[in-house]
């Protein structure tokens, strides 16, 4: 006996070792993929939730597409409501192992048909290829399913007729929830409602449970898998608070109207358990249960999601709020994120800077003090440095290196906003003020540029214009110093202001680069549009 339950047990473990290579290999072959996907098929609830659903079975791994959405939403691709819909049709999509388990383990026996796709596995994931290696570890994943299975199914039969459904809570309104509550701990156990699920399913095809202990079992399986998303809430940012919250929240609820329809459901299919489709049964209740919560909740998403946003409100500053420290260990959801916060930080410097240049920045801009920006730098500084790469994460690195890059000059153009006595001097003289409204004008173009690559151009332009005009009135203006047509203190003002301006206007010029190359996609083609922003014609 202590064998068999050995046995059982290390056909668990096998079943989610494989579980997690399939869904790793899964999502090695899938990865960019799945996000064009999610990006592009998701606009209204409904849709997301069919994506949702459809990617989740691909990738076996609810958790990948509900991170995704949450980085899509905190990077302003998509809605809360519209991710919402995602995480609904991800319940329905984790259903396909069930459907596999039942179909395939337990009626088709693949346990040692499986062993040469293992061994295919292993050969392609030693290939050395990303592309083949990730097959390679999903085919092993999948044949050590059904290894997994084999061993779990062994392990139970040896219990039949010694472990009874009498050995359970009965099937009583009180024992069901009893089960529903075991189910959740066998959940927080493994961490896998599949693996869960393929329990039940073993359990009952050994007679040691009857269908409805085992569908109770299940929905408090289903119920358990929010404990993950429940975790990942702490610490995490707004919008992993808020799809935790609504994850739970929606399961609980969907828990609840599955134990209303167990009696019911059990009734109706009381003959197709008799003739030994016991199993087939339980994996349709999972499904039928999932997609029924999914159906009633579609139509109020939207309701749905703000009573969420409600409950869980935006807290720190804008510039920082969606930089979700949950997100780190996905390097292009994090890079995302990274990419959307710096854009908002530029802005908001410039329009600082644009401020200080005596002129006005858009009437709805939000305004920041340099205290608040240099803190929101700093955070995401130490966001970026926070992020997880690996070798095949190359994109991601290049985009983490040019987004420090314009951090620091940031930092850098922060400084000449802070540096007053200069700034004051530009109104000393024709020529200094010209050249500030010139300034203004440039960083205006950096906060919001129409075209990325041609206001790189402009302010390249205005750079060596200032560079220009910082030598040349150099001559005059320490002549006119010495022949005494203006102090020596307004001499040294005027050269400080004309270095100001150059140092400026080269800051502003190497953030738009370094922005430009961290573009997810190249920028469209230069026009004269940015150049015409910012007229740096020479008098």
């Amino acid at each position: 006996m202590v064998w068999n339950i050995l046995s059982a047990l290390g056909g668990v473990g096998i079943f989610l070792v494989g579980m997690l290579m399939l869904t790793g290999g899964l999502k090695g072959l899938a990865g960019r993929q799945m996000r064009e996907i999610l990006a592009r098929f998701t606009r209204t609830p409904l849709s997301g939730a069919v994506t949702g659903a459809l990617t989740t079975a691909v990738v076996q791994s609810s958790s990948a597409t509900t991170v995704t959405a949450v980085g899509f939403v905190a990077a302003g691709i998509l809605t809360f409501p519209q991710a919402l819909g995602i995480i609904f049709g991800a319940n329905i999509g984790t259903t396909l192992t069930g459907w596999m388990v039942a179909t395939l383990g337990f009626k088709l026996d693949l346990g040692e048909a499986v062993l040469p796709v293992i061994f295919l596995g292993a050969v392609l994931h030693l290939s050395g290829r990303p592309r083949l290696a990730a097959l390679g570890q999903a085919l092993a994943g999948f044949g050590l399913l059904f290894i997994g299975i084999d061993h779990l199914k062994d392990g139970l039969e040896a219990f039949e007729g010694v472990v009874t459904p009498s050995d359970f809570p009965d099937d009583s309104f009180w024992g069901r929830l009893q089960l529903v509550g075991i189910g959740l701990l066998i959940t927080l156990v493994t961490q896998s409602s599949s693996a869960g699920v393929a329990t039940a399913l073993a359990a009952l095809g050994a007679g040691a449970i009857n269908f409805p202990q085992a569908a109770a079992l299940v929905i408090g399986m289903d119920v358990g898998t929010t404990f993950t998303a429940l975790l990942a809430t702490v610490g995490g940012g707004t919008m992993t608070r808020r799809t935790g919250s609504a994850h739970v929240i929606y399961n609980v609820l969907t828990g609840i109207m599955a134990f209303a329809l167990l009696g019911p459901f059990a009734s109706l299919v009381a003959p197709w358990i008799a003739e030994g489709s016991g199993q087939i049964a339980l994996v349709g209740f999972h499904t039928l249960f999932n997609g029924l919560g999914v159906i009633l909740v579609l139509p109020l998403a939207r309701p749905f999601a703000r009573l969420i946003e409600w409950l869980i409100p935006e807290r720190g500053t804008p510039l920082t709020a969606e930089l979700d420290p949950a997100l780190v260990s996905e390097p292009r959801v994090a890079t995302v994120l990274a990419r959307e916060c710096l854009g908002r930080l530029n802005s908001a410097t410039c329009d600082l800077l644009v401020q200080r240049l005596g002129n006005t920045p858009p009437q709805d801009a939000p305004t920041y003090e340099p205290g608040e920006l240099r803190a929101a730098l700093t955070e995401l500084r130490a966001y970026l440095d926070r992020i997880r790469l690996t070798e095949a994460d190359r994109a991601q690195a290049a985009i983490i290196g040019s987004a420090f890059h314009a951090i620091d000059h940031l930092f850098r153009l922060l400084h000449r906003c802070e540096q007053a006595e200069r700034v004051a001097a530009l109104a000393s003289t024709h020529r200094l003020r010209r050249l500030s409204g010139l300034v203004a004008r440039g960083a205006a173009c950096q906060a919001r540029p129409e075209d990325p690559i041609a206001a790189e151009a402009a302010l390249d332009r205005l750079r060596q214009l200032a560079r220009d005009q910082r030598k040349r009135p150099r001559d005059r203006i320490v002549d006119a110093a010495v022949t005494g047509r203006i102090t020596d203190e307004d001499a040294l003002h005027q050269l400080d202001a004309l270095r100001w301006l150059h140092r400026t206007c080269y800051h502003l010029w190497r953030i738009r680069v370094h922005q430009n190359a961290a573009a997810p996609t190249p920028a469209p083609a230069a026009t004269a549009s940015e150049e015409a922003r910012i007229d740096v014609a020479q008098d």
